[in-house]
């Protein structure tokens, strides 16, 4: 991800939110996203510890996913009309690579677990809630030799 991509990834995390999420939430829990996912807080996290990837053709941005500090999920969104075509798959697939860690963590949103046991997370503990946002945790445990590709 590029620091032009930021506008577009963005767009696409607040309507895929929008889409699939915002209706089970709060107002808080919307607040609280619409801040994560704003423009200037991917800038903030680029500059910190955290792998983003984008999915593109012909320079159309169809997705993102963004590792924090090698070990943790923080953001996987695909543009609504694009969903289920494999580009999450791929873009989790390709972030993994980049794990410093044996076991990868997600904080899934309640509409997004069947996606994620699908690409192999397993549910851990109590569904939970952290200024509005609801979430299952959930987590992957990635052979040793992916773990030793990222070191």
């Amino acid at each position: 991800m590029n620091e032009k991509d930021v506008e577009a990834i963005s767009g696409i995390c607040i309507t895929s939110f929008l889409h699939s999420i915002a209706d089970t939430l709060s107002e808080e829990g919307k607040t609280t996203f619409s801040s994560i996912a704003a423009s200037n807080a991917f800038l903030s996290r680029m500059k910190g510890d955290n792998l983003m990837l984008v999915a593109e053709s012909d320079e159309n941005i169809f997705g993102v996913i963004e590792l924090k500090e090698g070990r943790h999920v923080a953001m996987l969104f695909i543009r609504p009309e694009s969903q289920k075509s494999g580009i999450g798959r791929k873009l989790l697939a390709s972030a993994l690579k980049y794990a410093k860690v044996e076991t990868v963590t997600v904080s899934a949103s309640l509409s997004s677990i069947s996606a994620y046991e699908k690409y192999g997370f397993e549910c851990r503990g109590e569904i939970g809630e952290s200024a509005g946002l609801v979430y299952q945790p959930m987590e992957i445990k990635l052979s040793k030799e992916v773990c030793a590709v990222s070191t």
